[in-house]
């Protein structure tokens, strides 16, 4: 028996009327001010914390490019073809869904029950058709979706709409016309709109990078005596490079202007594009500070150079895994292990990775996006040009990937518990750090920032987020409601290591 929570089908909120809002809007990026670091500062007596298109048109151009392609469309799977018409039907009715939002807002915001309970059935049951190659029942099931969802909808609605072009997509071969429409990626500028717009609004990265640079702040001012206050970041996903402005800046709250501080971070990314962006970004918000050295290197996240670094003398070396995808971990943390760092960071998003079918991934991944879908809810309104933008180009093309992972296990993002990693890094000579009661604090008061929009617990307990401690004080999580989302833990080199 499958169970849902209930906050999938009706969610009732205490909104908080206490606020803590302290911002400091900084403008780090060339065109973009973003409001980037939380400054914690004042609340705890005689402590400073760290600071914080799926647009488809079916037209007849397409229909001749079909018959063009008709060899090309599907995946050769135990069951007689599909036909082409119906998978031009299936676009038809996803196009209407398309062209009827506005009207359908209206419709679709009351809340029922019953029709979101309805749409979970629908995709679950398309997933499993899907699995027994029964594609009759997974097209029947698709076109009702289709018909009954909504991008402007409740967050089942919308959530249910991004699910089933990524079981459409399951259906078809890269070669097809109709996978590219429903796989096209963003642009690279609406991609980073919406992640700095999900940054911005939700605790949800905030929560593991300034977590994680509590605890590199902490092993830095550890070996404050002996590493001649420089600190080497080796960052394996370091992204657009929004983790380190706030480290920097509390870093710099340390030096004075005769006992400058060092900051070196060796990057990994996608692109030597995106590098050179980041860098560029990092390096002018560095500038700012002059009691600061910063140094950036770039490295692709394919070719991971990680033997190739060196320590220089007297020196911190921290490794930062957080969100890092990769598929090689295990040689990975080897290579980790040998550079004996001061610490490693792992901030790794839960979820099940590990079943082996496609139907036990699909309902993990679809209890885990529906709690991001829900949060959103209590920031953004359903009208929110920013949340559709979040949606879209951030949680949509991440779930058209992960059960697209057959074809593309590389770049799909990765889900593991925490027991899963836990088991990984001992089995790799690491041993789990306690986390300190400043991170968890921080953690806390992170939350209490957002908690003008939804509610906020510090236990664990149902409503809004919750900021926990768990696996014996070894790491710390951040949940919305029943759903576990972000785990954060510091390890260090067993015995033989150090």
């Amino acid at each position: 028996m499958i169970i849902f929570p209930i906050w999938l089908y009706k969610r009732s909120f205490i909104f908080s009327a206490s606020i803590i809002h302290l911002l400091a809007s900084i403008s780090i990026f060339p065109y973009f001010s973003v409001n980037y670091t939380y400054c914690l500062m004042g609340v705890l007596e005689d402590e400073r914390l760290l600071r914080l298109g799926l647009a488809i048109v079916v037209d007849s151009r397409l229909q001749r490019k079909l018959k063009r392609k008709r060899r090309e469309i599907f995946k050769p799977l135990n069951t007689n073809r599909v036909s082409e018409g119906k998978m031009l039907s299936l676009f038809k009715t996803r196009e209407m869904m398309l062209r009827k939002e506005n009207k359908r807002r209206e419709a679709t915001t009351s809340g029922e029950d019953g029709n979101g309970l309805h749409l979970i059935h629908l995709l679950l049951v398309s997933a499993t058709s899907l699995q027994e190659n029964n594609l009759d029942s997974t097209f029947k099931n698709l076109r009702e979706l289709y018909e009954n969802v909504s991008l402007n909808g409740d967050s089942v609605q919308r959530v249910a709409a991004y699910f089933a072009d990524g079981l459409v997509a399951r259906l078809l071969t890269r070669r097809s016309p109709f996978y590219e429409m429903i796989m096209e990626e963003p642009t690279p500028e609406d991609e980073f709109l919406a992640y700095m717009e999900l940054y911005k609004v939700s605790p949800y990265y905030q929560f593991a990078h300034f977590t994680a640079n509590q605890m590199i702040m902490e092993a830095f001012e550890r070996e404050e005596k002996d590493n001649n206050l420089a600190l080497h970041v080796v960052d394996l996903d370091v992204g657009y490079g929004f983790q380190w402005p706030s480290l920097m800046q509390s870093l710099s709250d340390k030096a004075t202007t005769r006992n400058r501080v060092s900051l070196r971070v060796t990057g990994f990314g996608k692109t030597l594009e995106e590098l050179e962006e980041t860098e560029a970004r990092l390096a002018a918000f560095a500038k700012t500070f002059r009691n600061l050295n910063f140094e950036f290197q770039g490295m692709l996240r394919s070719k991971y150079g990680i033997k190739s670094i060196q320590k220089r003398k007297n020196e911190t070396l921290v490794i930062n895994l957080v969100l890092c995808n990769s598929t090689h971990i295990s040689d990975l943390l080897n290579s980790i292990y040998t550079l004996n760092p001061s610490i490693i960071v792992l901030i790794e998003q839960e979820g099940g990775r590990s079943p082996k079918t496609f139907l036990s991934r699909f309902i993990e991944f679809l209890h885990y996006y529906a709690a991001m879908f829900d949060s959103l809810d209590d920031f953004l309104p359903l009208d929110s040009v920013q949340r559709l933008q979040i949606e879209k180009n951030h949680f949509g093309k991440e779930i058209k990937r992960l059960l697209d992972f057959d074809n593309d296990e590389i770049n799909s993002p990765h889900f593991e518990r925490t027991e899963t990693w836990k088991g990984r890094m001992e089995s790799h000579g690491f041993e789990g750090m306690i986390i300190s009661s400043k991170s968890i604090i921080q953690a806390k008061l992170l939350l209490k920032i957002n908690s003008h929009c939804c509610p906020v617990q510090f236990g664990g307990e149902n409503g809004g987020f919750a900021a926990f401690e768990r696996v014996e004080g070894n790491a710390i999580s951040l949940a919305w409601q029943d759903k576990c989302l972000i785990t954060a833990s510091a390890w260090q080199c067993g015995a033989g290591g150090r």
